[in-house]
């Protein structure tokens, strides 16, 4: 073999070589032809349980042949062979077609899949988002409901399995209701779990109900529960996401206990304590409730994240709901399923305390809103009258009630001004002298003329748990929701007469003249009252502040409800008109100053509180000139 042929056989083996090294599998395939491998031998060995017939020679010579792969992974047999040992009895319920029935009535409409068997979407037809799109409290994308069962040591979800249908949706005799059940088979007819859904006339209402039939033995004996699980994402309804985030929460009631929630600013996830009535995945003006006949047993745990960052969605809500099971051959667990509006009359005929997932404030407030407030707003809704009407007229009737108490206030601050002359008089006598001295010298003239310096303050007292049960209450209200009023579109959040295109700090990226109003409202009756008063020389720091207060509060009412900005320049506006009114025509500053003069020749009957002020004040001064000597 001369030299020529030795090199051309070199070549030709490292051609051969190359082309090995470039053709070889990858990880990536190597690995998928292990999974056919094993697949061949899992299913070899179903066949062989299957079938004695069906000897393990044949399979081997048919591997060799080549036959094997593609046709034996696509046979239906061994499909099914694979859904037994994976979903057990439910092995015929893994194979199916997604149908969607739609059962309704006149406030709802709701999907239902035949794969779950679940509630896939729910639209409330008498309300539209913000923008003007039907409202999906929540649809098949963002929600989950299922059940989890351990099926031959292994967990199973119930919407990965196919439900049947059973009558479709049919009306019941003698009843506007509509009802369905979805069946989901354990291998026969006679053995299922099965989901009833009832839906009733004019109702956001509806039963559900959960039923075993024949599963006693199917679903493990150390099994004393079922695990229901629900889960939401919350979508963007409203058009201020920010404020549809703060007044969302997961509202939950203990059975024979007072409501409770998670926190709307909090991300958390809490076990149950005790036996549950019902769970509320509750947005700012809707809500979906989940309530038991009977009870929810522990360890039900709910959990809530926020979803700001998404773009679409608001809020996360999912529960783990526990419900009880016996190992009978027929069990129910009876539920009902409330979705819709968070509207205090609708909910509290309910008499389930669904109405406290409405936050009307805090105790006092909340007690006002309820049994003032909410009244006489739907009264006044009965007339059919724009909902900005409505709180004028609202606004008149509480400053009709308050109209005592703004009378005192008004007779305090005008007592206060005929004695001004004298106070200054004392100022100027004692303003080489301490303090305190100044301040008993006048406390003595308030005592002879017969005026309490803090008689202006008790009135406005009492008014403010009005002032702030109001302010919980028109964000709260689903009534004003998408009504609009001279330039607002929706009273229930902010109106815009322009929009900067940029976001300023501590303001925000528009312009409310709600807001602005209600703000140059309360700097006007500022300075009437501090003229009314004749207090606008004292105090200049206090002065300012007064001022500078409302300005401050502008940054937050600029985004908040235009409503509220609108009962707050009107009541303004009232007060203001009153005050004038009663200081004009009803009280006569001279009469007054006669007045006041003959109280100073009366004796004076001091109290025991009085004697006792006296004598600290005595002590106190006492003790500062002991220090300075």
């Amino acid at each position: 073999m001369d030299k020529n042929s030795v090199f051309g056989l070199l070549i030709i083996g490292g051609i051969l070589i190359g082309w090995m090294y470039l053709t070889k599998p990858t990880q990536q395939e190597l690995a998928k032809q292990q999974m056919q491998y094993d697949s061949v031998a899992k299913f070899e060995k179903l066949i062989l349980q299957e079938n004695e017939n069906v000897s393990p020679s044949a399979l081997n010579a048919n591997n060799k042949l080549g036959v094997v792969n593609a046709p034996l992974l696509q046979s239906d047999s061994l499909i099914d062979l694979a859904n037994k040992q994976n979903y057990g009895d439910f092995a015929c319920a893994s194979r199916g077609e997604n149908k969607v029935i739609t059962i309704e009535n006149e406030m709802m409409k709701l999907n239902l899949f035949t794969k779950g068997g679940r509630i896939a979407s729910v639209e409330l037809k008498k309300y539209k988002t913000f923008d003007g799109n039907p409202l999906i409290l929540f649809d098949a994308d963002s929600s989950i409901q299922n059940i989890n069962l351990q099926i031959n040591s292994k967990l199973i979800s119930t919407d990965s399995l196919f439900f049947e249908p059973v009558g479709n949706s049919f009306s019941l005799a003698g009843q506007d209701s509509k009802s369905i059940a979805m069946r989901l088979y354990a291998g026969s007819k006679s053995k299922y779990l099965e989901y009833v859904y009832k839906l009733t006339g004019k109702e956001y209402m509806m039963e559900f109900q959960l039923n075993t039939v024949g599963l006693q033995d199917i679903i493990p004996a150390k099994s004393s529960s079922l695990t229901f699980n629900w889960m939401m994402k919350t979508p963007m309804l409203e058009q201020n996401h920010e404020t549809q985030a703060a007044a969302s929460a997961i509202y939950f009631k203990y059975l024979n206990e007072n409501v409770d929630k998670i926190s709307e600013s909090s991300d958390e996830k809490k076990p149950m304590e005790s036996k549950v009535k019902w769970i509320g995945f509750k947005q700012q003006f809707f809500t979906a409730v989940i309530i038991a006949d009977n009870a929810f047993d522990k360890p039900t745990e709910i959990e809530s994240a926020t979803l700001l960052g998404s773009g679409k969605y608001v809020k996360k809500y999912s529960a783990a709901i526990n419900i009880p099971y016996a190992h009978q051959e027929n069990e129910k667990f009876g539920m009902k399923l409330y979705f819709g509006p968070n509207e205090f009359k609708t909910l509290k005929n309910y008499d389930l305390d669904l109405e406290k997932q409405i936050n009307l404030g805090w105790k006092i407030f909340g007690w006002l809103n309820r049994l003032l407030t909410i009244p006489v707003f739907n009264f006044l809704n009965g007339f059919d009258l724009n909902f900005g009407i409505n709180i004028l007229v609202l606004t008149i009737i509480l400053k009709l009630l308050l109209l005592p108490i703004a009378y005192k206030t008004v007779l305090s601050s005008a007592k206060m001004r005929v004695l001004k002359p004298e106070i200054d008089e004392l100022n100027e006598k004692h303003k080489d002298d301490e303090p305190m001295k100044k301040q008993q010298a006048v406390m003595a003239l308030y005592k002879q003329a017969g005026v309490n310096p803090m008689a202006g303050c008790i009135p406005v007292l009492l008014q403010m748990p009005i002032l702030i049960a109001l302010f919980s209450f028109f964000p709260a209200s689903i009534e004003l929701r998408q009504q609009g009023f001279l330039w607002a579109h929706d009273l229930s959040t902010y109106d815009s007469v322009y929009n900067f295109g940029f976001s300023v700090p501590w303001y925000g990226d528009h312009v409310s003249l709600f807001a602005l109003l209600m703000t140059a409202s309360t700097l006007l009756y500022t300075w009437s009252n501090s003229q009314l008063m004749g207090t606008s020389n004292q105090m200049p720091g206090m002065k300012w502040m007064m001022y500078l207060m409302p300005i401050l509060f502008l940054g937050f009412l600029n985004n908040y409800s235009a409503g509220l900005s609108w009962y707050y320049f009107l009541a303004n506006m009232i007060t203001f008109g009153q005050t004038w009114i009663i200081q004009k025509f009803v009280i006569d500053s001279d009469a007054l100053h006669a007045q006041i003069q003959e109280n100073k020749k009366k004796p004076k009957k001091i109290s025991k509180f009085q004697e006792k002020l006296e004598q600290m004040t005595k002590e106190r001064q006492q003790q500062i000139n002991q220090k300075k000597k």
